[in-house]
């Protein structure tokens, strides 16, 4: 076989994909269903300092070639999860990494002290929450208030620190040169893009909240359009201000893998497409393996931005 582990702000991985946040719960819940330590890492469910009850209303709609949904960020609170979930997470074999949420840089960084006391081995720091402080815009996008939570977090961790990105930023190579000035040590990307369904029966949204979250093979493009930009954009850095980029978005095959790591993709994560195909992890990594032999790949790192024109 050929070797899948990759190496992520200096934590070893098993191989290059992760779990996606929101996706997979906290690991455990998937057991029954079949090895989770296929992945080299699995993301929390997205963790405020209290408990969420999430969005009331319809949170999920089926569409072609992905889904929209409007959870809200339903989760127990940070120290139910400390107490209750982290336990059980790092029994598992893959790396352990909290999704980090928050409305205001008090109840980030808040959150950041308690899990810093932990054992869980990397934090994901999701910045497209709602800055209740300016009004409910995220802070991921505005590269000021992107840094600023950044910076804030960074101080009360010494846990590698991913920043995870939002699509709906304007210029989204320009916010992680931002969180990564401000001390992320890697960045993932993209999140949800804004979506939105009709119920065409009633004339409304089908969501309360109007406007969604959409994932799936449909935003494949975008996010790998996003991936080469901004893996572009670290290019020109000294190599030593570089970060690695974690890859997400409508992955659904090795083939999707593959792009990702072209584009410049040091790892990867699977969302959406669990829901579909609680296997395709395996299958991901078995095509991968077969993609590496035949081309005479020893390690990612041999085929990881080979697409970058620089």
């Amino acid at each position: 076989m050929s070797d899948l582990s990759v190496n992520i702000c200096g934590i070893d991985f098993a191989n290059p994909l992760i779990a996606a946040s929101g996706t997979f719960g906290y690991g455990s819940e998937y057991s029954p269903l079949f090895d989770t330590s296929c992945f080299g890492g699995i993301c929390s469910k997205g963790l405020t300092l209290d408990p969420k009850p999430g969005n009331k209303g319809t949170r999920l709609q089926e569409c072609a070639a992905g889904l929209i949904n409007s959870i809200g960020l339903e989760n127990p609170g940070i120290p139910h999860f400390i107490e209750n979930e982290l336990p059980q997470m790092l029994k598992l074999k893959p790396v352990s990494i909290a999704n980090l949420s928050g409305s205001s840089i008090e109840t980030y960084t808040k959150g950041a002290e308690l899990l810093e006391k932990t054992a869980v081995q990397m934090i994901e720091l999701n910045i497209s929450c709602p800055n209740v402080k300016a009004g409910g815009m995220a802070f991921g996008l505005d590269c000021k208030t992107a840094a600023e939570v950044t910076a804030a977090v960074r101080a009360k961790t010494t846990k590698p620190l991913i920043v995870k990105l939002s699509p709906n930023a304007a210029d989204i190579s320009a916010i992680a040169l931002s969180v990564a000035e401000a001390g992320a040590d890697a960045v993932s990307m993209i999140n949800t893009v804004q979506a939105l369904a009709i119920n065409i029966e009633s004339g409304k949204p089908v969501f309360d909240n109007i406007f969604a979250g959409y994932s799936g093979p449909a935003v494949k493009p975008i996010a790998l359009r996003m991936v080469y930009q901004t893996a572009k954009a670290f290019s020109q850095l000294p190599e030593a201000k570089r970060k690695p980029i974690i890859g997400l978005g409508g992955i659904a095959s090795w083939q999707d893998a593959v792009e990702f790591i072209m584009a410049g993709a040091s790892a990867l994560q699977i969302g959406t497409a669990t829901f579909a195909n609680p296997l395709c992890a395996q299958q991901i990594l078995e095509g991968l393996d077969a993609f590496m032999a035949r081309k005479n790949y020893k390690k990612i790192s041999d085929f990881c931005g080979c697409a970058l024109q620089l």
